[in-house]
């Protein structure tokens, strides 16, 4: 899939390839408008119970789709990461819960959003009764030993590193 912009959003003249600052970006030949690409930010969420088990979702979009994962997903422009952690975690699982500490800052490429960063919290729980929510098809917790593959290296690292401590 091509998703990539042909034409200034601000003169609407053809954009042409030039190397800027030691990457090829797409400029406006007219205006001078330089097209940046950067990762979309993203959180993901390490939860674990009174039992040591951590909390996976089974994932009902893409990319991924029907995989084990942290509970995950975009950064809205107006919160923080620290809200857009907790609004994730109630939204997907039907937990609430509160940041604890940051684990990391990591990156994926995912074919459909070319590059992501993630940013990893563990997060304590609150209340709230399991239930997965409308992009998940499972919420479960599963014991240290017997996780499903997850398929991103980011949040294999965060439920690594966050084990740590």
């Amino acid at each position: 899939m091509n998703t990539e912009i042909k034409y200034c959003p601000m003169c609407r003249t053809l954009l042409k390839k030039k190397k800027l600052e030691e990457y090829p970006r797409l400029v406006c030949p007219e205006c001078g408008w330089i097209n940046y690409e950067n990762p979309i930010p993203s959180v993901a969420i390490l939860l674990k119970n009174q039992n040591n088990e951590i909390l996976l979702v089974k994932r009902g979009v893409e990319p991924e789709k029907g995989k084990w994962a942290l509970p995950s997903g975009f950064i809205e422009v107006e919160e923080t990461t620290e809200d857009a952690a907790t609004r994730e975690l109630k939204e997907e699982t039907n937990l609430r819960g509160k940041t604890k500490r940051l684990i990391g800052v990591y990156t994926e490429h995912p074919e459909i959003y070319k590059s992501v960063l993630v940013i990893g919290y563990e997060v304590e729980f609150i209340s709230g009764s399991l239930l997965a929510g409308s992009d998940c098809s499972g919420a479960k917790f599963f014991p240290l030993e017997e996780l499903p593959p997850i398929p991103f290296s980011s949040h294999r690292k965060i439920i690594k590193e966050g084990l740590k401590d």
